[in-house]
């Protein structure tokens, strides 16, 4: 099994250095085959790990392949560890990852570098399986920046944009505030359990339950450092600033970015990570809180937009919301399961946008599309399962995932946990309006482009289409066929660790039995009609969107500038940090660099050397009797010295 994991995770590697330095030598149509062939070989493995491991109950793998670095006692390797978590994490990745590709050959057919950004996106994909394989925190780290590395060359991929390069720069700094906690909290992991294994760190966590740190309990500081690392790969609140600027990308790395690799590492490690946070109440009610913020504001926040991909891009912030609000409550694999069905239906949702914004000549603002509906069939109907799947509609996967998570909320017994269940069933409702509203204004009603568009608009070519088909699949049945194995029968039991007192998803066992039940269940309770009201709420919407828009603003003008403002997040950076360390930096540079070391330590020195040569200038006359009078002078000051005031160092000597 050891050369298929490291064939699994070279195959994009090696995809990636072909495209990136031979790529313009052997073209467009070779490097993208090869490209394409290094993801699907990863993908095939992929599924074959799934089937050794989860389907026929496969022995956890836990090896170190190679010996990176020893200090001392410590030793750091690069190895795997693939259970069933790992098996899962795999198969989305490799899955979706190959999907973008393939839609990429049709999106950047005409781009000037289409090679480099194949390069990138399977380098991307490769540090995403370094990342989920790891079996220890030194090669996690590595694979964490070095998926936070790649999406700063693609968010600025096309550089000739201001606005990109601003974008890909907000999410490598916003990332770094993030990453410096996570690196602290590995820092104290290696302090306490003298280890980065995973298995180390996780056997020594009894003995650093009795320890604290500034009078706060080690595991709590631990676990809210690494934490902070996933509030800015998961883009939670306040560190989720940098992912709606993302879209400035190509739309393919839009999709692979929100749907498959860098948002989902932060759950993914904090479900990893279940046996520390365990240990910490505290922790887990921080993580459940801020969850909760993200879900209900960041998808308020898609109400107000009308570029297309922003809409989708908040979206993915509310949902990865409410998979931390499942991590806060200690349902993991609940968690897991919404990133697993979020990752095909968002994807599906991305290159959707992605095939209209082609049809529409790069046009990316909702309130000028409209009866899209007759021109892109496919399309449509793709979307509308994705839509679907996104706002939970019974039967579709997103359903079954979604749901489990309100339910398990509702079954906490965590602080605040009845607030954040409100707050949970009303993103519900907000979910609904602002997917269906985005979905009613491009593909139906009145069409609000001109004759000469209309005229070149079809549907998209069959590289586009494919994998839009291939990712509506899964977006309808994956949650059915994985609900009962995945919640309800244990497969993620040895991956993940349940503390006795924390027994959401037990309640979850007891009360459910099957999908149909569920379904059945589900048709009779609040956040059904919360959904039915918001699809509503969205068509009515779009047949009076004029006259309602006009009087919303005009009714709720506050809220609509605290929305279009991102809630001041921005502004508050700007000022806080941006113009802050300015004036701090001016400060520094005026007190610091100018007075101190300028003025006093450059210039005053050669200042006092002047001042001193100057007096020495004075005596060096070129006369004999000046030289022998200063010399008498001195030796009196000297004798002085020795016989009144000093010792006499002869005498010691």
């Amino acid at each position: 099994m050891e050369n298929i994991y490291l064939t699994l995770v070279l195959a994009p590697l090696v995809g990636a250095i072909i495209a990136g330095f031979f790529g313009r030598a052997i073209g467009k149509q070779a490097t993208h085959t090869i490209a394409i062939i290094g993801v699907l070989i990863s993908t095939i493995l992929a599924l074959m790990v799934f089937d050794q491991h989860i389907l026929q109950q496969g022995a956890v793998f836990n090896e170190n392949l190679y010996t990176w670095m020893q200090i001392g006692d410590l030793t750091l390797s690069v190895g795997f560890l693939v259970d069933n978590l790992t098996a899962i994490m795999l198969v989305v990745v490799a899955f979706v990852s190959l999907m973008v590709h393939i839609y990429t050959i049709g999106y950047m057919r005409d781009d000037k570098d289409y090679t480099k950004f194949f390069s990138y996106i399977s380098l991307f994909t490769f540090a995403m399986f370094m990342l989920v394989m790891s079996n220890n925190f030194m090669q996690l780290f590595f694979g964490w920046e070095a998926v936070g590395l790649v999406s700063y060359l693609l968010i600025g991929f096309w550089h000739h944009k201001e606005s990109a390069i601003e974008a890909n720069l907000k999410a490598f700094l916003v990332n770094r505030v993030g990453d410096f906690g996570f690196l602290l909290g590995i820092g104290l992991i290696l302090a306490f359990s003298g280890s980065l294994d995973y298995i180390e760190v996780f056997a020594s966590l009894n003995n650093a339950v009795t320890h604290t740190l500034w009078g706060a309990d080690l595991i709590t500081v631990v676990c809210l450092l690494l934490f902070v690392g996933a509030m800015g790969k998961s883009a939670q609140v306040p560190l989720h600033i940098w992912l709606p600027g993302s879209m400035e990308g190509p739309t393919p790395i839009s999709a692979l970015i929100h749907a498959a690799t860098m948002v989902t590492a932060g759950i993914f490690m904090v479900s990893r990570m279940s046996p520390m946070f365990e240990l910490s109440d505290t922790a887990l009610t921080v993580v459940m809180i801020v969850g909760a913020i993200t879900a209900l504001f960041m998808g308020l926040l898609g109400i107000v937009q009308n570029d297309i991909k922003k809409v989708v891009a908040y979206s993915t912030l509310s949902q990865l919301g409410y998979m931390t609000v499942a991590l806060g409550v200690s349902a993991y694999s609940v968690a897991i399961f919404h990133l697993m069905t979020h990752a095909f239906f968002k994807a599906l949702l991305f290159l959707g946008a992605g095939s209209v914004i082609v049809a529409m000549h790069h046009e990316q603002d909702i309130r000028k599309m409209g009866g899209l509906k007759k021109y892109m069939p496919i399309t449509y109907f793709t979307a509308l399962i994705g839509s679907l799947a996104l706002i939970g509609f019974p039967g579709f996967s997103g359903f079954y995932s979604k749901d489990m998570i309100i339910e398990a909320v509702h079954f906490s017994n965590l602080p605040f946990a009845d607030w954040v269940y409100y707050a949970v069933v009303a993103g519900v409702f907000i979910t609904a309006f602002y997917s269906f509203r985005m979905f009613f204004l491009v593909f139906h009603g009145a069409q609000r482009f001109d004759n000469k568009t209309a005229q070149h608009l079809h549907e998209s070519p069959l590289s586009i289409t494919f994998p839009l088909i291939m990712l509506a699949i899964p977006s309808v049945i994956i949650g059915y066929f994985t609900i009962e194995p995945l919640l309800f029968t244990g497969w993620l039991d040895g991956a993940i660790s349940v503390a006795a007192g924390h027994n959401a998803v037990a309640s979850l066992k007891d009360e459910f039995h099957g999908a149909f039940a569920l379904i059945l269940h589900a048709v009779q309770t609040l956040p059904f009609w919360m959904m039915v009201l918001g699809i509503a709420a969205a068509w009515v919407f779009s047949l009076y969107k004029t006259q309602w828009a006009d009087w919303v603003q005009a009714t709720f003008k506050r809220t609509n500038y605290v929305l279009k403002s991102l809630y001041g997040f921005d502004r508050l950076n700007q000022i806080i940090f941006v113009d802050g360390i300015k004036k701090l930096g001016n400060i520094l540079w005026k007190v610091s660099d100018a007075t101190i070391i300028d003025s006093l330590l450059v210039n005053g020195s050669a200042k006092f050397v002047g001042f001193i040569g100057s007096i020495v200038r004075r005596i060096q006359t070129g006369y004999v009797y000046h030289y022998a009078f200063f010399m008498i002078f001195s030796l009196l000051i000297i004798l002085t010295w020795v016989l009144f005031i000093g010792q006499n160092p002869l005498l010691e000597i």
